[in-house]
């Protein structure tokens, strides 16, 4: 395995016990709340395999809450999280799935408000790293290590021109780029790594697009 920095060997700065359940666990539900765009008032959580044996035990349950609420992986409140999103009025619910996925530490995760509603697949895959492996149907493979725009579009001509476009303007630099889209001329999703994050002017434009559904950003 090839490490990139000493923090690879030790981990990350978390609240215990676990990097894998723990830290993990934060990271996929803060990316869950990033890519609703706001607080959710309410969760639907699948765990799979390790997650589903292990999650009270290791701490995956109250991580995904503090995630879900914002909290980075060292937060002193993240072992209170439970608690803190019942007063906040996020209502969690854990489910032990049984079915089969390719990674034991799997959650899915279906999330929304009154605004909006997602559903994402992450994976915990050890060190406090996590990878997206889908999102509202999407196939997807999102590190989390870079910042990263995620744009649901209509699958027509022009559309990933645009984008790019508006993205060459403001002088951002893309180090990563899939598309993926349902079927020919339906729903489609771009997923974009940048080298640095994107300014709400960017993302205003973006939304403004033609074509554009929806965007929603990944700081790092």
């Amino acid at each position: 395995m090839k490490y990139n920095s000493v923090f690879d060997i030790i981990g990350p700065v978390m609240i215990g016990p676990s990097s894998s359940h723990t830290a993990g666990a934060a990271r996929i539900g803060k990316a869950a709340r990033n890519l609703l765009g706001s607080e959710p008032s309410f969760a639907k959580i699948h765990l799979y395999e390790s997650f589903a044996k292990t999650y009270k035990g290791h701490g995956t349950d109250f991580a995904l809450a503090g995630g879900l609420l914002g909290f980075e992986t060292d937060d002193p409140r993240m072992s209170k999280a439970l608690e803190i999103a019942k007063e906040r009025g996020l209502s969690i619910e854990f489910i032990e799935d049984t079915s089969a996925v390719s990674h034991p530490n799997t959650a899915r995760l279906i999330i929304g408000n009154e605004e909006n509603q997602i559903e994402l697949v992450g994976i915990s895959i050890g060190g406090g790293k996590v990878e997206i492996t889908e999102l509202n149907g999407f196939e997807l493979r999102l590190s989390g290590n870079h910042p990263a725009i995620l744009v649901t579009h209509n699958d027509r001509f022009g559309a990933i021109a645009s984008v790019a476009t508006i993205l060459s303007k403001h002088k951002i630099n893309i180090g990563h780029m899939e598309v993926n889209r349902k079927d020919l001329g339906k729903e489609a999703l771009m997923v974009i790594e940048t080298d640095q994050n994107v300014g709400e002017d960017v993302m205003d434009e973006l939304n403004k697009a033609q074509n554009i559904i929806q965007v929603s950003m990944i700081a790092s």
